[in-house]
């Protein structure tokens, strides 16, 4: 099982990062400027959260035991998991249904493998936690 983990980390985090690549690519052969790069703070972007690794790893997953249990408790756990959960729609767009934007919540002081390790054992853990909440709820 830890091998197939460690090579599903490795293959998503190898899929991040020519979606990374290919973003890049994208805005340089439209404006012909890359994106900016501090050697100190690393990508500078429009929000001042993001300095450092600026690394947001997100999944959107169906976590119908905690909609049940209610969003405050959802979002209680995600801060003892350090996740943030938001609807499908974005940072505002509030949420619907059963599905959440699960994400690593801190964006400083941690390497993009740890951010991404963050975000993969915590929604492992909802998931494992969604499924006890299901039986319970009668899901």
């Amino acid at each position: 099982k830890q091998w197939y983990q460690r090579r599903v980390r490795g293959e998503l985090y190898s899929r991040l990062a020519r979606g990374i690549e290919a973003g890049g690519k994208s805005v340089k052969d439209a404006s012909g400027k890359d994106f900016m790069l501090d050697p100190k703070y690393g990508y500078i972007h429009s929000c001042p959260t993001n300095l450092g690794t600026g690394m947001r790893a997100s999944v959107h997953v169906d976590l119908p035991g905690w909609t049940a249990e209610g969003l405050t408790a959802l979002q209680a756990r995600c801060e003892e998991l350090k996740l943030q959960p938001r609807g499908t729609r974005g940072e505002s767009g509030g949420q619907t249904g059963i599905t959440y934007d699960i994400s690593n919540k801190h964006r400083l002081g941690y390497s993009e493998v740890e951010l991404v390790q963050c975000m993969i054992d915590g929604v492992n853990t909802l998931y494992e936690e969604d499924l006890k909440l299901q039986k319970k709820h009668g899901l």
